[in-house]
C-alpha cells in the first residue's frame, strides 16, 4: 500500500521534507478536519512551498489518504516485513493484536476516528477511503496469515476474513468507545491482560481438531 501518488520526474523526492509534509497535514486534519484544513496552512506548517506539497499530493483528498496510510504502516509493516510463521498462530496473534492495541490507543489515531464520525454525513468519500486503507486493509492481511495456519492445519478457519473481523473486533470495545470520548484510558497492564484473553479466546473458538 503506497502512502503517495507515484513519482514524478525530475529532481528526487526529499524523505525527510515528505514526512514532515505528512505531519503537518495529520495534525491539522485532526485539529481542524478536513473541510478547514488548506494546502496553505499544510505549506506554512511544514515549512515548505504550498507547490512542493502539489507536487506530492494533486489533491486535498490525495494527502488526507497519505495521512491515513502513514498512521497504519506500523501495523501493516508487521505483516510485510515480519516472518509470522503460520505453525505457531498464538505468538503471531499476540504480535498483531499488541501492535493493533497500540495504533488504537494512539492520541492522532484516535483523534482520527473522531473526525471521521463527524465528516460522515458530509464527506462519505473521505470515509470510504478511511475504511478501505485502514480496517479493510488490516482485516485482508491478517486474513492472509489466518487462512495459512488453517491451510497449515494449526487453525480452524471456514471464512478467513470474517475471522480476522471477528479478532480485531475483539480489542474495539468498551476501552476503545472510552477513548473516543475523550474519558480515562486502561493502563498498560489492563491492555496487556485484555491482549491475553481476547487472543486466548479466538485460539479456543478455532482451534484445530
Amino acid at each position: 500500500m503506497s502512502t503517495s501518488p507515484p513519482p514524478r520526474r525530475g529532481r528526487p523526492r526529499d524523505p525527510e521534507r515528505l514526512q514532515r509534509v505528512l505531519e503537518a497535514a495529520a495534525a491539522q486534519f485532526t485539529t481542524l478536519g478536513f473541510d478547514r484544513t488548506s494546502i496553505d496552512l499544510v505549506a506554512q506548517c511544514s515549512g515548505v512551498s504550498k507547490m512542493t506539497v502539489y507536487s506530492y499530493f494533486p489533491t486535498k483528498e490525495a494527502l488526507f489518504e497519505a495521512c491515513i496510510s502513514e498512521r497504519c504502516n506500523g501495523l501493516f509493516d508487521l505483516f510485510l516485513t515480519t516472518t509470522l510463521d503460520p505453525a505457531w498462530p498464538e505468538a503471531a496473534l499476540l504480535q498483531i493484536g499488541r501492535a493493533f492495541l497500540r495504533l488504537m490507543r494512539d492520541d492522532k489515531v484516535v483523534a482520527m476516528h473522531r473526525m471521521m464520525f463527524a465528516s460522515a454525513a458530509t464527506h462519505p468519500e473521505l470515509c470510504q477511503a478511511f475504511y478501505l486503507q485502514g480496517p479493510q486493509t488490516a482485516i485482508a492481511h491478517l486474513a492472509d496469515y489466518l487462512a495459512a495456519a488453517a491451510a497449515g492445519g494449526h487453525l480452524r478457519i471456514g471464512d478467513a476474513n470474517r475471522a480476522a473481523n471477528q479478532f480485531l473486533a475483539l480489542f474495539l470495545g468498551a476501552e476503545h468507545v472510552a477513548a473516543l470520548l475523550g474519558l480515562a484510558l486502561p493502563s498498560p497492564a489492563d491492555d496487556e491482560a485484555q491482549l491475553q484473553a481476547n487472543v486466548g479466546l479466538f485460539l479456543r473458538a478455532h482451534a484445530a481438531d
